[in-house]
């Protein structure tokens, strides 16, 4: 007899792959906080995977303005530092966008009508002039410098107090905490009727749960918002409500929350539930103090399922509310970001890093629920 303590190559197998797609899902998510606390010029010019190395930067900023010029001797001095916070080390540098990494850290470039530049490695630079410098702007200097990682919670603080995501946030709230408990307790009403309750036609509505599933949402979506207009016009109820939204998701998680929730249900022991109806307990009583408690895990799994789906949701927000400010949801405010701040890769890493805060602590505060519920009844 083989000892059930040896492992066969399989299981080894089995363990590498699935740690093998832990980390292929997780590093997608290491690297967009890793490049939501990034500088914004080193996130520009590296990937997040360089971000604990120096980096080569190419860039350009103004000398002091001539109104911050001294004069040493017969000449007119301006003098300053290049580098943020002394940290960096230049390599070359010039005054031209033409040429500018025409001369190495430390010489001396010759401008026109007499004037000199030098810019020393620490970033120190020295600006020259026979004759006294006019204008109200400074000198551009280009320059190629070796910069440090440097890491800071800017992004987040641009973001939470100048972007309106704190709205967004409380409205992705608004519609989402509804929208999952509602859902559930219909569900788990209909389920205890489907697994334990005898009427005529049972059979249909459980085929027709199970056929509801495949649905795509797309095809029902335009035909439930005019219907939902149409009530909306009798009952003088504008259509740009939460009421809506939360009835929408609602129609479209319950068949898969039926489903899951009557497999699981119905695997339950009738012993318990016969003994308790002759105890004299109604269906709403071994409802309520027995089906309910022992079915949490079923309960849990599609509250992960359901809250995710209608957190990243943009289709339905966009429909039944509007891309109006005081109704934005999290995504739709992302969106906007990604059209307005395209460029600004620190924003909307930082932004979506948030929008997904809240869906990882559901998961993991709720995930060992998950694979309970959804094999529950698969088994008899």
């Amino acid at each position: 007899m083989v000892s059930s303590s040896k492992r066969t190559p399989l299981t080894f197998l089995v363990h590498a792959t699935v740690l093998f797609l832990v980390v292929l899902w997780t590093i997608p998510t290491a690297g967009l906080f890793i490049s939501s606390i990034r500088d914004k010029d080193q996130l520009s010019v590296s990937g997040w995977w360089t971000a604990l190395s120096t980096s080569e930067q190419r860039l350009v900023v103004r000398a002091h303005e001539p109104k911050s010029q001294v004069q040493q001797g017969d000449r007119f001095v301006i003098s300053g530092n290049l580098l943020e916070g002394g940290k960096g080390e230049i390599a070359r540098f010039g005054f031209s966008s033409l040429k500018p990494e025409n001369f190495a850290a430390g010489e001396v470039a010759e401008m026109k009508k007499g004037r000199t530049l030098q810019v020393n490695a620490n970033g120190d630079y020295v600006l020259s002039s026979p004759t006294e410098w006019k204008g109200s702007r400074g000198q551009r200097i280009f320059y190629t410098a070796e910069i440090p990682p440097r890491f800071t919670l800017d992004n987040y603080r641009e973001v939470l107090n100048a972007e309106g995501l704190g709205q967004s946030f409380i409205n992705s709230l608004t519609v989402t905490i509804p929208a999952t408990i509602i859902p559930i307790l219909v569900a788990a009403f209909a389920a205890y009727a489907l697994a334990w309750m005898r009427f005529p036609g049972r059979a249909l509505l459980i085929a027709g749960v199970v056929g509801l599933l495949v649905v795509p949402l797309q095809m029902s979506l335009i035909p439930l918002l005019k219907s939902y207009n149409l009530i909306g016009e009798f009952f003088g109820v504008g259509s740009k409500t939460y009421v809506g939204i939360w009835l929408a998701h609602t129609g479209f998680g319950l068949p898969l929350a039926i489903y899951l929730l009557r497999n699981y249900i119905s695997g339950l022991p009738g012993e318990i539930i016969e003994s308790a109806r002759v105890d004299g307990a109604s269906d709403f009583d071994i409802f309520r103090k027995i089906i309910l408690p022992l079915s949490f895990p079923a309960l849990a799994s599609f509250a992960i399922f359901q809250f995710l789906w209608v957190w990243n949701d943009l289709l339905i927000a966009m429909v039944f509310l509007g891309n109006n400010q005081e109704h934005l949801v999290l995504t739709g405010q992302l969106r906007e970001l990604l059209g307005s701040r395209g460029g600004n890769w620190e924003i909307l890493t930082a932004s979506a890093f948030i929008t997904i805060i809240i869906p990882l602590l559901v998961f993991f505060s709720l995930q060992r629920y998950l694979v309970r519920g959804l094999l529950a009844g698969s088994v008899k």
